[in-house]
């Protein structure tokens, strides 16, 4: 990417990042916050997976052109959306189900202000608090997408073999440097979960010799019918599943991550000293992370005229 190219990407960024403002409902739909919070955690006591569901879906959705809401459009006979795209096949309908109920809510309070961009944003930041992560401020007033293309995908997201020089890539191709890559992912695995068939080749049929092989049996025997059950699935931190914490890097440096992609951050030099870093420093983690995801929060944001407020968050307004 050419300097002259990168200026402009980033004055677009604080261009459409200054249009946002932490009250921005304060006179519109003063209920907002209190909707999101109740439902947030209404629904993440029913379903404890909702928060690693909902952070995934985020990310999903800010990677690609932005976080703009276009992961939620459902495809049509008409429009191949994001959700078509075979990684995104996995997204758990608790994220999706959640922000429904949301909009639902959020529509018999204010009608056509709220945009559902705006609440995926706000809730994934309180899921987050609820499970034990950091509270950071998100700042309001994004538009919902107007196109949701599958074809927009391919180039954004990395799968779970990815190599670490790909990953960064990625990642400084949204501007973000490798401490941002190592403590996102960090803090997305840390409650999140995956597909046995994604780490499949690395317990099938000889295990990865970078693996811990009590870690291997355990992971052999819970993925056994893997291959006629795509529900299957193990949660990345083995340790300490489904809470917030900096546990995921403590096992990395014992060679107990799932996920070959997450084991390479402990082996590559670029990366394995954030990993010694946030293993070793859970506040430093957790003010890191917290920094991360308000850049990430405002990623390439629609504003204006560039977006919508949809009446239902599967679906652009004129369809």
């Amino acid at each position: 990417m050419t300097w002259p190219l990168l200026f402009l990407l980033f004055s677009f960024f604080a261009f459409s990042h200054a249009q946002l403002t932490l009250d921005y409902y304060a006179k519109t739909c003063p209920q907002f916050d209190s909707i999101v919070r109740d439902i947030s955690q209404q629904k993440q006591t029913e379903f404890p997976a909702t928060a690693a569901a909902t952070l995934r879906v985020f990310f999903h959705d800010c990677a690609v052109d932005g976080c703009d809401a276009s992961i939620l459009i459902k495809p049509t006979a008409f429009n191949k959306s994001e959700l078509d795209y075979d990684i995104n096949h996995s997204l758990a309908g608790d994220a999706f189900d959640l922000i429904t109920r949301i909009k639902t809510a959020v529509e018999l309070a204010c009608p056509g202000v709220v945009s559902c961009a705006d609440i995926l944003a706000t809730a994934t930041r309180n899921l987050i608090v609820i499970t034990g992560g950091p509270h950071y401020k998100v700042q309001l007033g994004r538009k919902d997408s107007l196109v949701s293309n599958v074809s927009n995908v391919e180039a954004h997201l990395t799968r779970a073999n990815a190599t670490v020089d790909l990953m960064i890539n990625k990642f400084q191709s949204m501007g973000f440097d490798v401490k941002d890559m190592v403590v996102l992912i960090g803090g997305g695995h840390t409650i999140g979960f995956v597909h046995c068939k994604e780490f499949a080749h690395r317990i099938f049929p000889t295990p990865d010799p970078t693996m811990n092989p009590i870690l291997v049996e355990r992971l052999r025997k819970m993925c056994a019918n893997y291959t006629s059950n795509n529900d299957m699935s193990a949660f990345l931190d083995v340790i300490s599943p489904g809470n917030f914490d900096n546990v995921l890097f403590k096992n990395l440096m014992k060679g107990i991550g799932v996920l070959g992609s997450d084991q390479l951050l402990y082996s590559d030099p670029r990366t394995k000293p954030f990993v010694e870093l946030y293993a070793n420093n859970a506040i430093a983690f957790a003010n890191d992370f917290a920094q991360a995801m308000k850049k990430v929060s405002v990623y390439q944001v629609k504003i204006g005229q560039q977006g919508e407020v949809r009446k239902r968050c599967d679906s652009i307004n004129h369809i």
